[in-house]
């Protein structure tokens, strides 16, 4: 996840250009933060999807194949 700081800078920038225009430089560094942000975002949802198992009623494994080989594939490397 990203550090705190990273994230209230990304407020701040935020509400900066509400309330004002950014400057270009700070564009870039808003642009950069968010991307960062969104792949780390991203990066936990793949994780969680990863280490989800689903069982029907009657405590059947019934995960899909496909997810099933992505978290073969994880543990692989």
């Amino acid at each position: 996840m990203l550090s705190k700081e990273k994230i209230d800078r990304i407020n701040e920038l935020s509400q900066k250009s509400k309330v004002s225009t950014l400057t270009e430089e700070e564009k870039r560094e808003q642009k950069v933060l968010r991307e960062e942000y969104i792949s780390s975002v991203r990066k936990s949802l793949k994780n969680n999807l990863l280490s989800i198992k689903i069982v029907d009623e009657e405590g059947q494994d019934v995960t899909p194949i496909k997810l099933k080989h992505a978290k073969e594939n994880r543990k692989k490397h």
